[in-house]
């Protein structure tokens, strides 16, 4: 796959998009061995000129070759149509993720970025309630750091705050982390993470693919995860 870059941006070549190709010689058949529209129609009008006088060519399968010859053309149009419709959606996408470069982004599993000084906050919702929250940390290589119980919630939002301090009581080194909270409603526990906005550097085309935003902090976001975008 060939790729540019320009200005924080990287497109792809796209080829074969709609899944249909071919490479015309100068018989009218496809390097795969498909006939095209002009090769089957200089075919089927060859016939008609040489058919014997007293045994023409029967209706039936006068009208079945006319069948396959307008099949022939519609799925012709059709896949010049849904290439068309692919390329310009890939633009729409291309646009929409050039938009967003400069911005914030909030990943829906990411990690959130602890600066000393700065707590890090995030409001998670328990409509019915909560009978328990706990709240984790986790280094980006899986280890827990810190752990605390908020106890029973009421219904609504909740405020999630971690101040940077490990089951210690020190201060962590500044970086990325990775905040859950475990919420605990009528037995079942559902685990929410807790990320902050990361500022997208540039985004990414893919042949034939979704586009992919890439974030300051190294990690990649697919365009349809994007719920979120701040200034």
């Amino acid at each position: 796959m060939a790729t540019n870059t320009i200005q924080g941006v990287t497109t792809g070549s796209v080829a074969g998009s709609s899944g249909i190709s071919s490479t015309k010689t100068s018989g009218g058949v496809s390097q795969k061995g498909e006939m095209d529209q002009s090769a089957f129609l200089k075919l089927f009008t060859t016939q008609l000129q040489n058919q014997n006088p007293l045994e023409p060519v029967k209706n039936e399968a006068f009208v079945a070759q006319l069948a396959q010859f307008s099949q022939l053309e519609a799925s012709t149009k059709m896949a010049d149509s849904l290439s068309a419709l692919v390329k310009a959606q890939q633009g729409v996408q291309l646009l929409t993720g050039t938009s967003l470069i400069g911005k914030k982004v909030t990943p829906p599993t990411g990690a959130a970025h602890f600066v000393p000084g700065k707590n890090i906050s995030g409001v998670i919702n328990v409509p019915n309630g909560a009978d328990g929250v706990e709240l984790s940390v986790y280094t980006t290589s899986g280890n827990k750091i810190f752990s605390q119980s908020l106890g029973r919630q009421a219904p609504g939002d909740v405020l999630v705050t971690w101040d940077g301090r490990d089951g210690t009581g020190a201060i962590v080194p500044e970086g990325d982390y990775l905040i859950k909270a475990q919420v605990n409603t009528f037995g079942t526990v559902n685990t929410i993470s807790i990320a902050t906005p990361v500022t997208v550097t540039s985004v990414v085309q893919p042949s034939g693919g979704e586009l992919i935003l890439e974030l300051s902090n190294g990690m990649t976001l697919p365009l349809s995860q994007v719920t979120n975008v701040s200034n």
